[in-house]
């Protein structure tokens, strides 16, 4: 070991000249005769390779005389040429792959000519068209939910601003624990941070569903530590989006699904029939700038209903009548271009707008409570927290060859803005004066980094040493804006704003002689004392490597320094190395530090919110991290999470054959959480509880992640099948308090039984998947997958275990290519109607399911119409 680490930091600086017997050029196209920009071009039976320039062009110096080239891309059948001559010109063949060996061109490694097999680290590659034409996924959250091992996320439905951009998580841990990259680029994260729901409490993430499937040409899912390669967030790994870049062909398709509103209950209230109707519209084309440049551009467009899976009345007494997704409107508009400035080198741009009109309904107020006006309701109501969502990204950049080194200088901007429209509700204290929808305020958080990265691949260092540095520098800023007064005031009897002077006589009052809450049912306004504006600054250096001591060890190290403007510096370290045991089999192993920065939102985020507790309403405060009342409780500023990260795994390829299992472990220290509630009825803030975040456990995370895909071909006919397993446990270490929460009761709240058991909901102990695919004279296709979500728990209300046992789900689907230019597909996803199993109106949801994997609105069928021309 330690002579492996030596090697590897005497050869980053030293280039070894060697000979070779003669250069070849060629050049790799497409059967249309588009270039293949990006092809690997290796020796066979060497390490030796490179890859195509964006005109398809290449020039390899070949080791023997007789040599034999094998060109591979994604999308295309791997195609071997002897090289006797001193040209070649390739002609690839199209070719669908779903978690299948192919080059990896930024996600762990920096190494153009890794594969999936022989990177040192767990990587999964889905080809996104491929799979969404074979099931009825319309989002990425979903379509990753099925396709990557350890990914998980779920529908939130009563969670306030939860309910429009679902939680995601990867290996168990938070939905900010997982970087995500849009070609290669850091991707900004939501403002919204998740307060209520059994998912992503207390954490921010990145809403992926913001991006249209249909630009995407494929996802690299990054399944280890990368804190150290690609910075904060990366403790659970790495999501590379990377998009079209196809010309001179438009791809589009229509989809139209619904669920089967029967659920397994009965009562006076219960879902039948259809709902959820969704239509998707979408179309991608390429343009051809000049010889070497295009611009893809996608447009997408998705109507959801809601859907409805209400409480049993019968049996309790209290519930929802109104529960299940919310109704969304999308539109979105991507793009992906290059416009060549050279021979060697490029202007490049990606970006996109996306907005989101959505509704979901909040907890039923009944005729009768305090919360209602009975001239305005005369049956109750369910107040809708309606949102207007932003979402706007542009990337660009410039490539170019500086002494043989591939120089790359970049700019990456992104918004989102979240702004709440609360309507069918109310103001109490308002009593009949009160409007029924109000402009609530919301929240917005804007990035930018600024970078310049080099990379050199130097062919006789070993057998090949990939060397890769940069620096960048990344702005964040975080704001919360004021709603209408209404939405977040106390009236008294004269309609005036209740102020500490204001009389308790003069307080509104029901005929019970309960006091009318004030603000905006639902969801309350964010009044001018929530309102923030902070920035940060941070400055980032790294280097990463790779080196081939032989054609049996590879070896990767990288170094990471960053700075932070609010809290301070972190320097951290990774290091892998895989074992080549045979010509189908290794294994691999890595090492690596992680951190992950507390968001600005988590520092910042402050809100005074109606919370419910076995359906009686009481009044919390939110406190923000730099609050005095904070400082008050004991809680200590908030600092970075660090983690360490281990992996251990085996691969193996033979023929059409393909394995990789991969054993981890994840510990993270400080992590961040949202705290229960303390008493905060002596503050004089009209609250009944106050909470906070802070840096209160610690983790360890173990488990393991399997991978396995066969295809088969007789005759006309092609069967492919694919296994995907997820163990995974969660240890969570005692709660930290300092010297004012000291006691057993403190730390109970501070972090009780009810917040873990929420925090491992999130990380559930296994999930797997078989998919078999059946293709004949690539005409007709049909698709079935079976899927086992393990089992959850959560703590509800009577602070009784809610136990979720392990569900199957099966999905089918039929495709039929009319010609070259139609087909369609027929299917449905959970095809025998499974539910989770039912519990009671005491669950965080106040329905009769909490937010699990699999979901809670049964059958949806589909029929996609796909046409290209």
């Amino acid at each position: 070991m330690k002579k492996h680490i030596l090697m590897l930091l005497l050869t980053l600086g030293i280039s070894i000249m060697g000979h070779a017997q003669k250069t070849i050029t060629g050049n790799v196209s497409d059967q249309k005769g588009q270039p293949v920009a990006g092809a690997t071009i290796l020796e066979k039976g060497t390490q030796n390779g490179t890859t195509a320039d964006d005109g398809g062009n290449f020039s390899i110096k070949v080791k023997t005389e007789n040599a034999v080239l094998v060109i591979s891309s994604l999308g295309y059948k791997k195609t071997e040429v002897k090289a006797s001559g001193n040209s070649v010109s390739v002609v690839l063949e199209e070719e669908g792959q779903e978690l299948q060996e192919v080059q990896i061109q930024t996600v762990g490694s920096r190494n153009t000519k890794r594969t999936v097999v022989d990177s040192p680290v767990a990587v999964d590659i889905i080809n996104v068209s491929d799979v969404v034409n074979k099931t009825g996924q319309v989002e990425i959250n979903q379509l990753l939910q099925y396709a990557a091992p350890s990914f998980n996320a779920s529908k939130q439905s009563g969670s306030d601003g939860a309910d429009h951009i679902d939680p995601a998580t990867l290996r168990g841990l938070g939905p900010d624990q997982t970087l995500v990259l849009i070609n290669g680029k850091r991707r900004h994260q939501s403002s919204l941070v998740n307060l209520f729901g059994s998912r992503g409490r207390g954490n921010t993430g990145t809403d992926m569903n913001a991006i249209p499937a249909a630009s995407i040409k494929r996802i690299e899912v990054l399944r280890d530590g990368a804190s150290a390669q690609y910075g904060s967030d990366a403790i659970a790994g790495v999501i590379n989006i990377v998009l079209k870049d196809n010309v001179g062909e438009f791809n589009g398709n229509v989809t139209y699904g619904a669920f089967n509103a029967s659920t397994p209950y009965s009562g006076d209230i219960k879902s039948s029939g259809i709902d959820g109707n969704t239509v998707q519209i979408n179309g991608n084309y390429g343009f051809k700038i000049k010889e070497k440049g295009f611009l893809n551009a996608t447009v997408d467009v998705m109507k959801k209903d809601h859907t409805n899976r209400p409480a049993n009345a019968d049996k309790y007494s209290i519930y929802r009548e109104q529960f299940g997704d919310a109704e969304a409107k999308n539109a979105s508009l991507f793009l992906n271009g290059s416009i060549a400035t050279g021979t060697n080198s490029d202007f490049y741009f990606f970006g996109g707008t996306s907005y989101r009109d959505s509704d979901a309904f909040a907890y039923t107020r009944s005729a009768d409570s305090p919360r209602n006006i009975p001239e305005i309701y005369p049956n109750g109501f369910n107040p809708i927290i309606g949102t207007k969502i932003m979402d706007n990204s542009l990337s660009a950049g410039f490539r170019t060859k500086l002494a043989k080194w591939d120089v790359d200088f970049n700019n990456t901007f992104g918004m989102n803005r979240f702004m709440y429209d609360i309507h069918n509700t109310l103001n109490a204290s308002l009593q009949t004066n009160s409007p029924t929808s109000f402009d609530a305020g919301g929240h917005q958080l804007m990035q930018n980094t600024t970078g310049i990265h080099f990379t050199r691949h130097f062919d006789n260092v070993r057998n090949g040493l990939n060397v890769a540095f940069g620096t960048e520098y990344r702005v964040e800023n975080f704001k919360i804006f004021a709603g209408e007064q209404a939405s977040y005031s106390l009236y008294d009897v004269n309609g005036d704003v209740v102020t500490t002077a204001t009389n308790p006589a003069d307080y509104v009052y029901d005929g019970n002689g309960d006091p009318r809450p004030g603000g905006s049912q639902g969801f309350p306004g964010y009044s001018p004392d929530n309102e923030v504006n902070k920035s940060r600054g941070n400055f980032a250096a790294y280097l990463d490597t790779e080196l081939d001591i032989s054609d049996v060890v590879t070896a990767a190290a990288a170094v990471r320094y960053e700075n932070y403007s609010d809290f301070g510096s972190t320097f951290n370290m990774k290091w892998a190395q895989r074992f080549k045991l045979s010509e189908a089999s290794g294994i691999r192993y890595s090492l690596s530090s992680g951190f992950r920065a507390p968001s600005l939102a988590q520092k910042y985020y402050n809100l005074k919110f109606t919370d419910y507790v076995s359906g009686v309403a009481s009044e919390t405060l939110l406190a923000n991290n730099d609050s005095p009342i904070t400082a008050a409780f004991g809680v200590d500023k908030l600092k970075q999470e660090k983690a360490f990260n281990a992996s251990l795994g085996y691969t193996y390829k033979k023929g059409k054959f393909t394995a990789t299992v991969d054993g981890y472990f994840v510990n993270v220290k400080d992590r961040i959480v949202l705290t229960g509630q303390f008493d905060g009825s002596s503050l004089g803030l009209n609250v009944a509880n106050v909470q906070f975040f802070a840096n209160a456990i610690s983790t360890r995370t173990i488990g393991l992640d399997m991978v396995m895909s066969y295809d088969k071909s007789f005759g006309k006919s092609t069967i492919s099948t694919s296994l995907i397993g997820n163990l995974n446990k969660m240890f969570i270490g005692e709660v930290k308090g300092n010297e004012i929460l000291n006691t057993e009761e403190d730390k109970e709240t501070l972090f009780g039984k009810r917040e873990k058991y929420f925090l491992l909901a999130s990380a559930p102990q296994s999930k797997f998947g078989w998919n078999l695919n059946y293709n004949y004279n690539k005409k007709f296709n049909t698709n079935l997958r079976f899927t086992r979500f393990g089992s959850v728990e959560l703590i509800d209300w009577l602070d009784t275990v809610d136990h979720y046992g392990a569900k199957i789900v099966t999905d089918l689907s039929f495709g039929y290519q009319f010609t070259s230019k139609i087909g369609l597909t027929i299917g449905a996803n959970n095809l025998l109607n499974i539910y989770p199993d039912i519990q009671d109106t005491e669950t965080e949801t106040g329905g009769n399911f909490d937010s699990v994997q699999m979901g809670s609105n049964g059958t949806f069928g589909f029929a996609r119409l796909n046409f290209k021309f």
